[in-house]
């Protein structure tokens, strides 16, 4: 017998919906929000509102394009956290009604989680996924943790960062040199053009396999104060060596905790996640690391580094396996941990 499952993404500002029928996706649709842009980050009431508006088209468009009626779902999953509460609600809210109406489990499903198994999903694009255990550098707007994958439903954070992610880092520095939002995409576009040792910022030394992005950021910001005082044109004359000394520098302070992690759990299957493993800088310096150290490296197809269905609904595949279903009265969470 198949199993057929919806999955519901609403953390943040994409609403989306995806169906998933024996780990093989059907259909992923996402709706995106404009209308952060022109305030220069996500907007909590607008984010919320947005999702209201686009779920119902998008869950329908998603079982029209999968060629699944609603009759045929056989459990529906959705991101309990961690995000924004009310983006979250909006999608907890849908999905328990679709669970209750049609008497079929309910999978709540944690982000993170999602963003690890996002290599696990087949679709038309043959792709090898990796096998267990492996190392999943998980790396986004809101976190930036190393991650030791046992199973599907097994992982453990092995480092973590202590203070800013790297993708707040990446976006912070460039609202400070007045590019548009999201920044980092803009910064991978302009370091292309840019030297990677124009200019150096601070890199933490932080003990262990943790992380940490702050000073980098006050070191960027002190940065570019100095030299705008002596120039007012600086940041528009260097822009692109900003970005690329910017993008070299997160890259080299995360690769450095992925090769101390590979050595000490002595694994040789490494993956990287989340939005920012769609950065081409980061992307290209994993494969050469991987190169270096004779790894086999695994990194996910771009469509599913940012947020999307696909990845909650393969996560809810696996939870459906094992028999992981969740309450009716489940409550999304806007922080909740991995494990």
């Amino acid at each position: 017998m198949s199993i057929t499952i919806l999955g519901i993404e609403s953390s943040c500002d994409d609403t989306s919906a995806a169906v998933i029928r024996d780990g093989f996706l059907l259909s992923n649709l996402i709706s995106s929000q404009e209308v952060h842009r022109e305030y220069g980050g996500v907007v909590p009431e607008l984010a919320s509102r947005a999702h209201q508006a686009n779920i119902i088209p998008v869950v329908d468009g998603a079982l029209k394009k999968a060629g699944v009626g609603i009759g045929e779902i056989n459990a529906v999953a959705f991101t309990q956290g961690p995000g924004l509460m009310g983006s979250l609600l909006v999608g907890s809210s849908f999905a328990k009604g679709v669970a209750l109406s049609r008497q079929i489990p309910l999978v709540a499903v944690n982000h993170l989680q999602g963003h690890v198994l996002a290599h696990f999903i087949s679709d038309d694009k043959a792709q090898d996924h990796p096998s267990f255990p492996f190392l999943c550098l998980l790396v986004s707007g809101g976190h930036t943790q190393l991650i030791i994958v046992r199973k599907p439903l097994e992982m453990e954070i092995v480092g973590q960062t202590i203070d800013d992610a790297a993708g707040e880092a990446f976006d912070k520095c460039a609202k400070v040199m007045g590019l548009p939002y999201p920044g980092g995409p803009v910064v991978d576009k302009l370091a292309a053009g840019g030297n990677i040792h124009a200019f150096r910022f601070a890199r933490p030394i932080i003990k262990g396999l943790d992380f940490s992005f702050s000073g980098l950021k006050t070191s960027f910001l002190y940065t570019l104060r100095d030299r705008v005082a002596g120039d007012p044109d600086f940041i528009a004359k260097n822009k692109a060596d900003l970005c690329a000394s910017l993008q070299h520098t997160i890259i080299e302070i995360l690769l450095a905790k992925v090769e101390a992690a590979a050595k000490k759990f002595g694994v040789t299957q490494v993956a990287i996640a989340g939005g920012v493993s769609a950065n081409s800088g980061l992307r290209k310096a994993m494969t050469e690391l991987g190169d270096k150290h004779g790894w086999q490296v695994y990194l996910p197809q771009l469509r599913y580094t940012t947020d999307n269905a696909a990845m909650i609904a393969i996560t809810g595949y696996y939870k459906y396996l094992a028999g992981e279903f969740s309450p009716l009265d489940i409550m999304p969470m806007a922080r909740i941990p991995l494990l």
